[in-house]
This record gives C-alpha cells, structure tokens and sequence, in this order.
C-alpha cells in the first residue's frame, strides 16, 4: 500500500490551471469579507474545484497503462550530420488527452529542451520525429522516455516513465558516404559540386568496340573492325582500375581545432570515408594510415566488398593525440607498406611556413615515389576577421595578424607546388567535396 501511495505521488503534478483555480477561490473567501451578499458562492466554488480535482484524478488514474510510447531509433548515428528519430506515443485512455513529452537524450548534446507537446484522440497514435546531430565520435546513452498526460479538465498530469535505456554508437559520417555513393553509382556526382574533369586523351584499360557516331575521337576508329563490319567502329576506352589511393589522416595537436563542433581531425575521418567508399566505386583499392607520434592504424589497399566496412571500424575508434607527428615513422610506414606507386591523401593542417618547413623534407621523398596529394584546412575564423572593416588600433592589428596567417597558408601552397607535391587548401566545410574533385581530376588526366 505504501508503495502505491508513492507511486501516486511521485507520478502526480499539478498543473497552472489548478493554481489558477485555487487562487481564484482564496480572492472569492477574501471579497466575502466585504461583501457578504456573495454568501456562500465561494464555498461552492472552491467544493466545485475540488471535486473536478478528484474526478480529474480518477480519469488519469483509472488504468494502470493509459499510454504507450516508445522511442525509434537507428543501430548508430551519424556524425557530423541530422540523424532523424522518432517517438511512437499511442493514447489508450476512452477519452481525448494533452500529452507532453521528454526524451533524455545523451548529455553530449547539451540540450534541455527536447520536450514534444502533442494531443490525442481516443485510440490514436502518432510518431513525433526530430533531429539530432552528433559532433563527436563514441558511445551515446540514451535514457528512458517520459510522458506527461493531462485530461480536458487540465487541473493535473499523470506521468509515465518508459524505461528504453540504450546505447547508440556514432560512427564516422556513414550518411555522407552513401549520399556521395548514391550520386556515384548513378553518375549525379555534378549535382552537389563534383565537377565534370574532361579527360585528356584516353587511358590504357580497353572496354568495348561500338558503333561510331558524330562527336566520336576520330583516333580511337578500330579500323580493322570497320572493315569486318562496313560501318566505322569505334573503341572506347574506361578509367585505369584497381589503382592504389590511401587515406593518411593526422591525429596530432593540430587537428584538435574545432570548427562548428567537429574537430578538424572528424572532417578528414568523413572526407577520408566518402573519398575511399568513391574509390572502390571506381573499382580502385582503398587503404588507410592513420598516424601521430607514434604509428595508429593501418588498413592495406584492397576492394574487398568489405573493405569499407573495415575503414569504417577503424575511423570510429581514431582520437586526437597531444603530440607532433613522426614524419620519419610515417615516411618507413609508407615505404614498407605501399608496394607499388599509390595516390597518397595525407589530410594534415599547417597554420605558418615553419610548421611546413619541418615537415617538407619528407614530404620531398613520399612523393618520389608516390603522387602525394597533402590537404590543410583554411581557418575560416581568421578568414572572417580580415573581411571585416577595422575601426581602431587594435581592429587594424588583429586584422593584419589575420591577413598575415592567410597569406601564409598560400605561401605553403606555392612551396608545395614547387616541389611537385600537390596540395588543397579547403574550408572544413568544403573539405570532402574539394578531395574527391582533386581525386577525379587526378584519375582522369592519368596521374596515379
């Protein structure tokens, strides 16, 4: 029994319109004071609350499961990006109700004020969708599922608590990769900013003879099939396959900055994933390095189907270490691992010329041997404040620092391409979109 009772009164609250309603009362006893003409309406009016109190108790309290609610939810999320949920509610009540929600989402999303607000029939049902966006990478445990109930009277809440205790993991944007995929396999890539490359003479992979028609490179005529069949025939030629590309993603300090709650370190894991997932699609070989000053993960070339789920694992478990990266580790991991001449992404951020200058000398010898392709990020922050007008002395310093950092980030660009390496300077926001155009580019004029 006394279980009961305090179930009932941790479940029960009372609602404004019930204050309201008392309040009201206490000025009709008080205005009996001086006008006793009113008589004994303020006691009816108060007698008239409490019993609509105890009638609205009975309605709530009448089924011991009056609503249902559960929470949808995918086996992971993504990061970085809107991840959709849903809430099942379902009214069981004979009557119609107002109901309020609270989902207790993982404190990593800082929120408090996911509360939905909705009203149901009798026997109705409904699903309540929201988004959320994860920045960063983990474990998420959610809690369970509130849901307050109030009656047409509206003078109390019922709440019950559905307990739906689950941990959800984030993995690396897997979102993007299949939007990228999708466009991919129907050739749409255009549609969200890949570029078209137009193909500089034709690669050395042979596909089919087919019949020739106007706008046809007059150099590809098979002859000896023109003369078997009467008509010109032409051969058409694909992109070089099963080509090495290899994702090599810095953890060091420098990609701890944040750039609208993902670190620079989760763009590059999401650029790396979609870039690998449009390799394989193109029938190359992806691989994965991941390095700090000591040696991460390593994922060999390969275009097993499941390959990018093996990426995909490894990206997951990557954090950002506090130390500078061992360019001499990762030159020896390169040279002992990539066997034949590969496209090497290695996603990186350089802020001066002297950060470049330590580590160009390695650089120098990656690239003998492989196309090495190093992609930095552009600070936007301080790309923001030397666009914006200075107003006093310390405006005009903090804009020429902030011009200054930019010029360099140039510079390095320059002293890259002046050793042959090439390079992308990209917003964080752009980065993914940027590496698969360079890579297209690349593919197509036969660089790898």
């Amino acid at each position: 029994m006394k279980k009961l009772y305090r179930l009932f009164y941790k479940d029960l609250f009372l609602t404004n319109r019930l204050f309201a309603a008392l309040a009201a009362s206490v000025v009709f006893f008080l205005f009996s004071f001086f006008f006793p003409w009113l008589g004994v309406l303020p006691g009816l009016f108060f007698w008239t609350v409490l019993a609509l109190f105890l009638i609205d108790v009975m309605m709530l309290y009448r089924s011991s499961k009056g609503v249902f609610a559960r929470r949808h939810a995918p086996e992971r999320l993504s990061n970085g990006d809107e991840n959709e949920l849903g809430i099942y509610i379902e009214n069981l009540y004979p009557f119609n109700v107002s109901i309020g929600i609270i989902d207790e989402i993982p404190f990593q999303f800082q929120k408090r004020d996911i509360w939905f607000k909705t009203t149901l029939k009798q026997q109705q049902h409904k699903l309540i969708n929201y988004l959320l966006r994860p920045t960063k990478r983990g474990e998420y445990e959610f809690g369970a599922v509130r849901v307050f109930v109030k009656t047409p009277l509206g003078l109390i809440r019922r709440r019950y608590t559905f307990s739906q205790d689950e941990t959800l993991p984030v993995y690396p944007s897997f979102l993007q990769m299949r939007k990228y995929e999708l466009m991919a396999i129907s050739n749409r890539l255009n549609e969200i900013g890949i570029k078209k490359i137009r193909r500089l003479g034709h690669s050395l992979e042979f596909e089919q003879v087919k019949n020739y028609v106007a706008g046809d490179d007059f150099r590809t005529i098979n002859w000896k099939a023109t003369g078997r069949h009467g008509t010109l025939m032409t051969n058409i030629y694909t992109d070089e396959k099963s080509q090495h590309v290899y994702c090599v993603i810095d953890k060091s300090r420098t990609m701890k900055m944040p750039f609208e709650g993902l670190s620079l370190l989760d763009y590059a894991i999401n650029a790396s994933l979609v870039l690998s997932n449009v390799a394989l699609l193109k029938e190359d070989k992806a691989g994965l390095i991941t390095i700090a000053e000591k040696l991460g993960s390593v994922v060999p070339a390969d275009k097993k189907a499941t390959q990018i789920n093996r990426i995909l694992e490894v990206l997951y478990k990557e954090k950002t270490r506090y130390l500078e990266t061992n360019m001499e580790l990762l030159y020896s991991t390169i040279r002992r691992v990539l066997k034949q001449r590969s496209l090497v992404v290695f996603f990186t951020n350089f802020e001066s010329m002297s950060g470049l200058e330590r580590q160009l000398p390695f650089l120098k010898r990656i690239s003998r041997f492989h196309l090495l392709l190093v992609v930095f990020f552009e600070n936007t922050e301080l790309q923001k404040l030397s666009e914006e007008p200075a107003t006093n002395v310390e405006d005009i310093y903090i804009k020429t620092i902030a011009e200054k950092f930019a010029y360099d980030k140039k510079l390095i660009v320059k002293e890259l391409a002046k050793h042959g390496i090439q390079s992308i300077l990209s917003t964080p926001q752009n980065l993914t979109i940027n590496t698969i155009n360079r890579y297209l580019e690349l593919k197509a004029k036969q660089k790898i």
